[in-house]
């Protein structure tokens, strides 16, 4: 089966800007280089959203740019449906790139107006055009606000407006970057739901998604990648990458008392006061077994109330995965 997305060994390597005070101080000065993507593999089936996790300056945004032929890779291959970036007429209208860069839009013009504009830009039939626009703005609820001036709109109402020219084209591939920066909580959830049931559950797009927010990945993604200074650092489902590094099994167990007796055997992560109770967090080590544990508690005569197992945290995981890398060198990627 032909993947929707994959780059093999990527690279790119960007100048890093200079001041002008440096550039009047030290006109000499060699420029330094920043290298943004060191060698990425990445594999995207059809249909299923990606996650692109990683902190600032990881390179997530310099592998969107790569793969909507906006900047070409230094080394390595990028293909979108088979096509390779570099035939960029053949790749452009395969892929709708959603940003949170307002500047993008033009302010003076109304969100109408501006959808027009790109679906020129994006070869929409000129018999298509009108319809095609305000099918778009019903999707994204837009229709009564769409001759307004675009500077009016909230940051809802415009990141609604980057998924309306995203989707003018039909792509069967959306790249998107950071949808929910800067939207209130109430936005955030309505464009996650519309993500899951319109554009996933109905449209079937294949989406890749490049985000900081962990719980958004854990709500949206199918499977995930960690990407680190420019290297993808782990990869898979967010079941598979809550537990990386992790090899002690977690529980809750309520409790009438604990006997610190018990402390002897196995390792306590936390213990709190519960109703009429302790309520304590035990790690279970390789060859520990849960029904020894509760076992052993009932032997000294306490009465269990409750066990739960506790899953790994997704953000424990991904400052892990940074914490192993933290030795590496401290180049930023733009």
């Amino acid at each position: 089966m032909q993947l929707a997305i994959e780059g093999t060994g990527l690279r790119k390597t960007f100048v890093k800007k200079r001041s002008i005070r440096e550039l009047v101080t030290r006109p000499f000065r060699a420029p330094q280089r920043v290298r943004a993507l060191r060698g990425v593999d990445l594999a995207v089936e059809r249909g299923e959203i990606f996650g692109l996790l990683g902190p600032n300056g990881a390179g997530k945004t310099t592998l969107l740019k790569i793969l909507s032929c906006l900047v070409l890779p230094d080394e390595g291959t990028a293909r979108v449906e088979g096509r390779d970036v570099r035939e960029e007429r053949l790749v452009k209208p395969r892929i709708g790139l959603v940003n949170s860069d307002e500047r993008s839009f033009y302010w003076r013009l109304s969100g109408r107006e501006n959808l027009r504009f790109f679906a020129v830009l994006y070869d929409v039939p000129r018999e298509r055009r009108e319809a095609r626009i305000e099918a778009m703005l019903r999707r994204v609820d837009l229709v009564g606000a769409a001759d307004r001036p675009f500077s009016d709109y909230s940051s809802g109402m415009k990141q609604r407006m980057a998924i309306a020219r995203a989707l003018l084209h039909d792509p069967p591939i959306l790249l998107m970057d950071e949808p929910t920066r800067s939207l209130d909580p109430a936005s955030s959830l309505a464009l996650r739901r519309f993500v899951l049931e319109e554009l996933r559950g109905r449209d079937g797009k294949t989406i890749l998604l490049a985000t900081h927010n962990l719980k958004e990945a854990e709500t949206l993604c199918d499977r995930i990648a960690i990407l680190v200074r420019g290297v993808v650092r782990e990869v898979g489902t967010v079941d598979a990458v809550r537990r990386w590094g992790v090899r002690d099994r977690v529980f809750t167990v309520e409790v009438s008392q604990w006997p610190n007796v018990l402390g002897r055997t196995y390792r306590v992560l936390a213990e709190d006061a519960a109703e009429g109770g302790r309520r304590v967090r035990v790690a279970l080590s390789e060859g520990q077994r849960l029904d020894r544990l509760l076992r052993d508690v009932l032997e000294l005569g306490v009465e269990i109330r409750g066990c739960d197992r506790v899953e790994p945290d997704l953000e424990e995981a991904f400052a892990r995965i940074l914490e192993a890398e933290s030795g590496d060198s401290g180049e930023t990627a733009p």
